[in-house]
C-alpha cells in the first residue's frame, strides 16, 4: 500500500478522507465517461441482469459501453481506522455500490466488468464463451442458431466443436489486458520515475 501512494498518490499519508475522495473521483469519472460513451448509468434490477440489458445491445457497435449498471453488492475493501496522524488499514467486508459495465467486446461479444471504486480496487472480468463461439462463427460464414447458452442447429458441429476446443489462456489473457477501465481511478497521473502504467496493477490472471 506504501508503494501504490508513493507511485500513483504522490506520497499522500492514507486516511478516511483521502479513501472517500478517490472512491468520488472514480464515480465522477464514471459519470463523465457514460456522458462520452451514450451508455446510460442504471440501478440493478430486482430481476435477471442479462434479461434486463438485452434491448441496450440489439444496435452495439463493436468494443461499445451499452449500459453500465449500479448495484450494492458486497465486497471485500480496505478501510482506514485511525486520528489524526495514526492511522492503518484494515480489510473488512463491506456492502458498496459497485459498477457494472456491459460491453460489446469485439471478440467475446457480450461481457460485463465489475469494478469497485473502493481500495484496493477489485475488479472482475464476466466472459461467456458461448458469445465468443458465435462471434468465431460469424466471421467464418457457419449458419447456426443460438438461445441464451445453447446452439439449436450449426450447419458445420465438427467446426464448432473445434472452435471450442481451441480456446486458450491467451484469449483470456488478451480480454484482461484490455479491460482499462480502471486506470482513472488508481492514479492522477502517470509517474514519470516507474513509467508504469495503472492497469499494469490489475493482472489479468488475478482479475479472471
Amino acid at each position: 500500500m506504501i508503494g501504490f501512494f508513493n507511485a500513483y498518490r504522490e506520497g499522500q499519508r492514507v486516511t478516511r478522507n483521502l479513501l472517500r475522495d478517490i472512491a468520488q473521483q472514480f464515480q465522477n469519472w464514471v459519470k463523465n465517461r457514460c456522458l462520452k460513451w451514450g451508455a446510460p448509468i442504471l440501478d440493478a434490477p430486482e430481476g435477471r441482469r442479462d434479461d434486463f440489458v438485452d434491448p441496450y445491445f440489439k444496435h452495439a457497435k463493436k468494443d461499445q459501453v451499452v449500459v453500465i449498471l449500479k448495484a450494492r453488492e458486497p465486497a471485500r475493501i480496505m478501510i482506514a481506522i485511525g486520528a489524526e496522524d495514526r492511522w492503518h488499514l484494515q480489510l473488512a467486508q463491506r456492502w458498496v455500490a459497485q459498477y457494472n459495465f456491459y460491453i460489446n467486446d469485439r471478440s467475446w461479444g457480450r461481457m460485463f466488468v465489475r469494478i469497485c471504486p473502493y481500495l484496493p480496487f477489485s475488479a472482475r472480468v464476466c466472459l461467456n464463451q458461448h458469445h465468443w463461439l458465435a462471434n468465431r462463427m460469424r466471421s467464418e460464414g457457419i449458419d447456426f442458431k443460438q438461445c441464451s447458452n445453447a446452439f439449436l442447429r450449426c450447419s458445420h458441429p465438427q467446426k464448432l466443436q473445434e472452435f471450442a476446443d481451441c480456446l486458450s489462456a491467451h484469449d483470456l489473457l488478451s480480454c484482461g489486458q484490455k479491460c482499462s477501465l480502471s486506470d482513472s481511478l488508481l492514479q492522477r497521473k502517470r509517474t514519470q520515475k516507474l513509467r508504469l502504467s495503472a492497469s499494469a496493477l490489475f493482472l489479468p490472471s488475478r482479475i479472471l
